[in-house]
């Protein structure tokens, strides 16, 4: 409890203190006209309340990362609680604010095009294909997952309530709130379903104190207690707990807020802010999870093990966070746990759905230079997005899905590497973004060297080649660096 406790505080001193050292690094200007008025279209450059813009920031990077991550990232140990506070203070909350900032000071272009402009052209197009593609796979994933959920919980066996019905239903949503002005649909629905999140994660909090049920301290041994897992902590640990830390995604949702947002003195609050929030929904589920699982009368010599058993499907033997995200929310919960519950593991992925596709049309639009004005310019770029989503639902990509974990992360390397390119072309302090950029590059380097789905090497080989990648990186930074003040000077 003790760990618990402290970790929420440094969350919070976090955003209190580091935040606003990373604002005076970027030095924000509050007489600058941002994007929404200087881009103002009516359709994603729309002026929108600073507590409107930071819940629909949070409901976007947040989805179900933060819950069902941190379930399974809580299975390796104490660590978890390490890795969620110093990575969301330190990486992902300083990832998303400047991601952020620099689409704000871009006017509003989409991530290829910021790391286009720092790291060249070779790495503009190889971002605008890998965002594109992971757009679309996440939206793909994101209404087959809910419609199956959805189709489990009906108690008729019609077509009205099929997986089918749920598909069409769910695929209707997005491409309305990918054609539609933001502040009509994304904007009136997603603050409500951002509050109703805080408040699950604050009845959590509270059933953390008040129920019974033992919860690991940072005081035990930092060793891998996964009962399943193969993988290290280092870097199974860092790959899992994604969204509750540093998650290259998020870079991918920040131009849209960038689009809304009224004063670059906001940027602290909405961007930065809004991970940190993000990071104590993780905290506190990966705390229900352990503590609840701990509490019930099943098989396990652990927590670890009984949180599996918990999280297990006694009929396939299949392991899921959502059991259990619907095991604590009804116990915990009392009579909103059913609903809290549904919006844990069905509303959730919608809203990650949803924005998506929305980027994928946004990220479209900035390299192809369509302005978005008009309903038949969206629909030329939105048509073939959902085309190519819709023939993904019928195939089996699970192999390329497989990967997505390792492409988010390596996605945040490229992100903090064109930020601290920025900043040192500024003579900035370039080292709130430089250190977390070299962590998260051993982290992807080494993980897709020991993955089964990578090239399975022993893993003291593949530490090596880790550390031997990420050291050649810095050497080149610091090469172009040193190359680029002797020009300059």
């Amino acid at each position: 409890m003790i760990t618990f406790i402290v970790s929420f505080l440094m969350l919070i001193l976090g955003y209190l203190i580091y935040g606003r050292i990373v604002e005076r690094v970027f030095r924000p200007d509050a007489k600058a006209q941002t994007p929404c008025f200087t881009h103002s279209d009516g359709v994603d450059y729309i002026p929108m309340p600073t507590w409107k813009v930071y819940l629909i920031q949070f409901l976007n990077i947040a989805g179900t990362g933060p819950i069902f991550g941190a379930i399974q990232g809580i299975l390796f140990g104490p660590a978890a609680y390490f890795w969620i506070v110093l990575g969301c203070i330190f990486g992902g909350a300083v990832h998303d604010y400047m991601s952020g900032m620099l689409s704000v000071r871009k006017g509003g272009v989409s991530l290829p095009e910021i790391i286009g402009d720092e790291l060249g052209s070779g790495a503009r197009a190889t971002m605008r294909f890998v965002t594109m593609l992971l757009m679309i796979l996440v939206g793909a994933v994101f209404v087959t997952t809910p419609a199956d959920l959805l189709d489990g919980m009906a108690v008729d066996d019609g077509f009205l309530w099929s997986k089918t019905f749920w598909v069409v239903i769910i695929f209707a949503y997005y491409i309305l709130a990918t054609l539609l002005p933001i502040d009509k649909l994304i904007g009136r629905i997603y603050p409500i379903f951002g509050v109703a999140l805080l408040v699950m994660a604050g009845g959590l909090a509270y059933g953390i104190f008040a129920c019974d049920g033992a919860m690991p301290e940072i005081t035990e041994a930092f060793t891998n207690h996964h009962p399943n897992s193969t993988m290290p902590i280092f870097p199974g640990l860092f790959i899992t707990i994604a969204c509750g830390a540093v998650s290259g995604f998020h870079a991918t949702q920040s131009p849209m807020m960038a689009r809304c947002m009224q004063n670059e003195r906001l940027g602290r609050r909405v961007f930065y802010g809004a991970m940190i929030t993000e990071g104590l929904v993780a905290l506190i589920w990966a705390a229900a999870a352990i503590k609840f699982a701990d509490s019930l009368g099943i098989a396990g010599d652990t927590p670890y093990e009984k949180l599996v058993t918990a999280m297990t499907n006694p009929e396939t033997g299949k392991a899921s966070p959502a059991i259990l995200v619907n095991l604590i929310c009804n116990s915990w919960l009392g009579a909103v746990g059913a609903v809290m519950a549904i919006l844990g593991v069905v509303a959730a992925p919608i809203t990650s759905g949803d924005t998506a596709f929305r980027s994928a049309r946004l990220i479209a639009a900035d390299f192809m230079r369509i302005k978005q004005n008009k309903i038949y310019k969206r629909l030329i770029l939105s048509v073939p997005i959902f085309a190519v989503s819709a023939v993904l639902m019928f195939v089996n990509f699970d192999i390329l899905w497989r990967y997505f974990g390792w492409f988010n992360q390596t996605l945040s390397v490229f992100t903090l590497l064109a930020v601290t390119v920025y900043l040192a072309r500024l003579r900035r302090v370039y080292w709130v973004t430089l250190v977390p950029c070299l962590f998260m590059m051993v982290v992807c380097t080494t993980y897709i060297c020991i993955a089964p789905e990578g090239f399975t090497l022993p893993h003291p080989v593949s530490y090596a080649i880790g550390i031997g990648v990420t050291v050649a990186a810095a050497t080149w930074f610091f090469v172009w660096k040193n190359a680029k003040c002797r020009l300059q000077n």
